[in-house]
Parts: structure tokens; sequence; C-alpha cells
């Protein structure tokens, strides 16, 4: 973060702004508007600063600046039209040790003023570091169409009877799920309908009713391949409610910044050369133990669960030991990798169907159906194909796929490096050593991969030497 976030208390807390033009009047309305005492200093003022004075709202110094002036203040606003002026109390308000915002100059500032939604208490505050303030204003505007206004009275009422929730509902899964109900339920409902004494008898009610002991439940949750954009609504709501995530390894970082910050993160990922049956049996022991403690229990997998993920597995496990779950579907990688890099898995003229086909430990437990994959007319996405891909390359060649089949290797799909190489089959090997490709890679066969040279628009692309002409 070039930022730290917070959010200051200026109730009759002393400010400085140094300026009186229009830019002032916005920063002054914003303090006042959190409870500030407003000291404001210029040569000039406009009529509106001029008339909140005289309505005593705050106080004028009318002179040039003075390093005076701050004095005793929290926070400093210069917002002069003399840069070398804004300069100079930018550095004695850092000699001072005063937080100091210089309006439309990031690099003398200590702090930004937001764009703010305002539904208050709760207040949403969203800054670009300065460096593209109308990003932030179109940011704030979306932003205002997705909450209601009558968030700021269910905040108050749950303030209002927090102490009693508290009392009620000593376990902090009780109060989450009584939460939950709360901004999901009939209340919430009643405060958009302006009916605020039905809602807070809605809440009272609830409170009375003897909570029930926390039930635990697992939710397999497919991550994607990295790409948080492409999280669903439900794996993203998920992410949110959970109290536990066990994670596979491919899970991108960006995707368990979305989680709630208080959940136990905890990495299950297998490694190449560990027994991949004990750490299953790991993950089943962590999800029963958690469960069983009555805690939300995310599997949050790469790709699809359902997709080479053993969900399947896990499901079979949690029914065996009466454990609630519930499966919210990903994007699995062949699909979003195919097209982050303008391959259509499938095309009238060139593939009618789609195999996806794990490489891995293939190589010493091969039960694949070689003469069939061989064919034409048909896509091969072969998931965890890095390490096996000369004897993959053979394996297809040996069984009647011509040497000339267009490959493409995807490095890193739909994450900011995602590599896209090209080729043909009998060049794949090669093709794997000169780029020094590393997983996770999906590798792609069929004529549909030599599309990836004309359709690419994600990434790093490399072509092949060739192109097929009918491309």
């Amino acid at each position: 973060m070039n930022l730290f976030p917070l959010f200051a208390d200026l109730k009759n807390k002393l400010v400085l702004v140094v300026g009186g033009g229009a830019v002032a009047e916005r920063k002054i309305a914003s303090l006042l508007a959190a409870g500030a005492q407003v000291r404001v200093g210029a040569p000039s003022f406009t009529s509106a600063i001029r008339l909140m004075a005289e309505q005593e709202k705050i106080t004028l110094l009318e002179d040039e600046f003075q390093p005076g002036w701050m004095e005793q203040v929290w926070l400093i606003v210069a917002a002069t039209d003399d840069r070398n002026l804004n300069k100079h109390i930018a550095l004695l308000a850092n000699q001072a040790c005063r937080f100091i915002n210089v309006v439309d100059d990031p690099e003398l500032c200590s702090f930004q003023m937001p764009s703010i939604v305002d539904r208050s208490p709760l207040v949403i505050a969203i800054s670009s570091s300065g460096s593209a303030p109308v990003l932030a204003r179109r940011v704030r505007e979306k932003l205002e169409t997705l909450f209601d206004h009558s968030l700021g009275a269910l905040t108050t009422l749950a303030e209002k009877h927090r102490p009693a929730i508290r009392r009620l509902r000593p376990n902090l899964n009780q109060r989450r799920q009584f939460y939950d109900w709360l901004l999901d339920g009939p209340v919430a409902g009643a405060l958009r309908s302006q009916q605020p004494a039905l809602a807070e008898q809605w809440l009272e009610q609830e409170l009375e009713c003897a909570p029930g002991s926390p039930t635990g439940k697992v939710v397999l949750v497919g991550a994607g391949p990295g790409d948080p954009g492409l999280l669903t609504l439900k794996a993203l709501r998920a992410l949110n409610e959970a109290d536990v995530i066990l994670y596979d390894r491919l899970v991108s970082p960006e995707i368990l910044a979305l989680a709630r910050r208080d959940a136990t993160q905890v990495c299950v990922g297998k490694s190449v050369g560990e027994d991949h049956d004990a750490t299953q049996d790991r993950i089943h022991a962590l999800m029963l133990q958690h469960a069983q403690d009555g805690q939300r229990v995310i599997r949050l997998k790469g790709g699809d669960a359902f997709i080479f993920g053993r969900g399947g597995e896990e499901l079979e496990f949690l029914q065996a030991h009466g454990v609630a779950y519930e499966v919210i579907p990903g994007i699995t990688a062949a699909i979003a990798c195919a097209a982050y890099a303008g391959i259509p898995l499938t095309h009238r003229n060139h593939a009618q169907s789609v195999r996806f086909i794990t490489a891995h430990s293939a190589k010493e437990n091969d039960k694949l159906d070689w003469h069939s994959l061989a064919a034409e007319k048909q896509t091969l996405a072969f998931y965890m194909g890095v390490s096996q891909i000369q004897w993959l390359a053979r394996q297809l060649q040996e069984h009647g796929r011509s040497p000339d089949t267009p490959v493409a290797i995807i490095e890193n799909g739909t994450r900011p490096t995602q590599r896209v190489v090209t080729g043909r089959l009998r060049d794949l090997p090669q093709l794997v050593l000169e780029h020094q490709v590393q997983a996770p890679s999906m590798l792609l066969i069929g004529e549909v991969a030599a599309m990836a040279d004309t359709l690419h628009w994600f990434g790093t692309h490399i072509p092949s030497l060739e192109t097929l002409e009918t491309y």
C-alpha cells in the first residue's frame, strides 16, 4: 500500500485550512461535517467562507500565512494557488509533526482526503494515493449505486443494541450469524421501507430467542486460475464469511487478500515429490476438526474443485462424517487460460470436442487411451503437464497425431505474468526448454491452438515461426 488508510476522529479538534478560494470551501465543508473546529487563513475569502464565519462555524485569519497559525492544530490543509507557499507550509508542517494535505500536489502530502461514500456512521473512503483523483471519484460514483442509504440507519441500530448483542450472543460465531441475519433479514427490509420502529421490534424479538449451537459447515470453493476478477459473487461472499480457509498452493495472493481479515488461513497445497494421499488425509482431518468446532470452513481450490481437484473425494469424506457441505464452482483452468490466450477450445471447423486430461504421474501409471487422444478435430487440455512434455509429445505422435499439430503452452494463465508460447507438436519439448516454461502451465494441443497467434489479447505472446495457412 502506498498509503495506510485510517479514519480520524476530528470532533472538536482544531484544523487549519490555508486558502480562501473555492477549493478551500470544499475542504472546509468536509471538515465541518466531521465535527472539526476549523481555522481558515488567507488574505481574502469567498463570500461563502465569510458567511460560514458570520454563522460562527469557522474562525478567519485574514492575513498572509503566518507559521503561528499552525500552533495546536491536528491537521493542516494547504489550498492556495501558490505552489511555493504550499511547499513552505508543507515543510513547516513536517517539521512540527503535523499531518498536511496539499490540494492537487500529492508529493507534498502526508495524508490524502479521499472520495467518500457517506452512510454515516458507515463511511467508505476511496483513495488513488493522489495519483488519479478522477478515478477515485468514478469508483465512488459506482459505490454510491450499490449501497442503500438505509445502511446508515442499520449501522446506528446495530450500535445501539451492541451491548445486548454481545451479552445475549457471547459466542463469536453466534454473533456473526446474528449480524448476517441483521443485514439480510427483515430488519434491513423494514429500514429500506422507512419503518424504523418495526425494524427495532424485529431486532429485539430475535435477540430474545435463545441462540442455537453454532453449526459447522464446509464450502468447497473454486478460485479459478488466478485472476481475482474471475471469482463468482458467491465465492467472494463465502470468503468474507469464512472462519477458516484451507487453500491450495496455486491460489493467488490477490484472491486470499479478498478474504475476511480475521479468518485463519492454512496452506494445504501439494508439492511435487510429497505423498499426496497423506496430504489429502491431512486436509480431510482439518476440515472435520474445524467443522466439528462449529466453524465455517472454506476449502479453496485453484480452478474448479471438480476438475482434477479431488473435490469428489472430499465430499464423500464429509458425507461419511455427517458434516454439512456446499459447492461453489469455479472457472476451471483450461477454460480460463484458453480464453485469456485467445484460443476457443471448440470451433465449428476445427474442433468438435475438448478433453481435459491430467498429466500428473501419468507416465508412471499410464492408463490413457492414446489412440483416441491422437484423433484429429479435437482439443486436448493437459493439466500439470510441464514435467511430462517430452513423453506426452512422443506418445501422441507415435499413436498417429500429426507432428504439425498446433500447440500452445499457457504459463501463469490469467495472471499479470501470463505468457503464451505457440508452436508445433514436433517442437514441443524444444519450446519448453528454449523458453524455460515453468509451472503452473496449461498445455493445449489441437488445431485451435494456432488461433492464439492472431487472436491473443492478454499478457505476453511468443508466436511460432509459422502459422497455419487456414488462420
